[in-house]
Order: structure tokens, then C-alpha cells, then sequence
């Protein structure tokens, strides 16, 4: 089963947009139903750090909501994806005032 970029979850989310909330919600749990199938007894994080919450996306977000520094691992390609979006706007040139922390290596 295939998470990020999940057909299903998107057609769901087609039907929200267009204002069809019952549609959009049967659409969702058939995607939430083969996701709680599918990974029962599955690791379903694509988190690859080492840490005491993985795995567990409800301890791991409320962490990160309680210290609002940072977002999870996992979320982080969703978020950089947008990002980048919007960077086009500015031809990329936030590159220039951007300086990682010292954990963070660019290739």
C-alpha cells in the first residue's frame, strides 16, 4: 500500500474540494480501512531517525505540537514540497538567507 500520494485519499480530497463532504468521507475510510489492514503488525513510518516514537504518529506529533520548534521527520517532504512552491516565486534566491544547523548536511 502506497501512503504519500495515496490515489484513494486524493480522489477523498477531490470530493471534498468540489463539496461533496459525504463522498469525500465514504472515499477517505476506504483508504483509512485498507491503511488499518494493511498495517496491523507493519511499520508504516518513513521516518528513518532513530527515536523512541517511531511508529507512533499520535505520542510524535503531540511532541512536536507541545515544543512547536520543529515538524516531524516524516511531514518535512510534504512541507519542503510546498515550499519550494512558493521559493519558485522568488526564483530560488531564499537559498542565499537560508543557513542549516550544524546536523543538517546539504548534499
Amino acid at each position: 500500500m502506497i501512503i504519500d500520494g495515496n490515489p484513494i485519499e486524493k480522489a477523498a480530497m477531490e470530493q471534498f474540494h468540489n463539496g461533496n463532504r459525504e463522498k469525500g468521507l465514504r472515499i477517505q475510510e476506504e483508504f483509512a480501512s485498507a491503511f488499518r489492514i494493511e498495517y496491523q503488525n507493519k511499520d508504516h513510518c518513513p521516518c528513518l531517525k532513530v527515536c523512541r516514537y517511531h511508529g507512533n504518529c499520535k505520542e510524535c506529533v503531540a511532541i512536536h505540537r507541545a515544543h512547536q520548534e520543529h515538524v516531524p521527520n516524516c511531514m518535512r517532504p510534504i512541507l519542503n514540497q510546498k515550499i519550494c512552491l512558493l521559493s519558485e516565486l522568488t526564483e530560488h534566491t531564499i537559498i542565499n538567507e537560508i543557513t542549516p544547523p550544524k546536523e543538517i548536511l546539504r548534499k
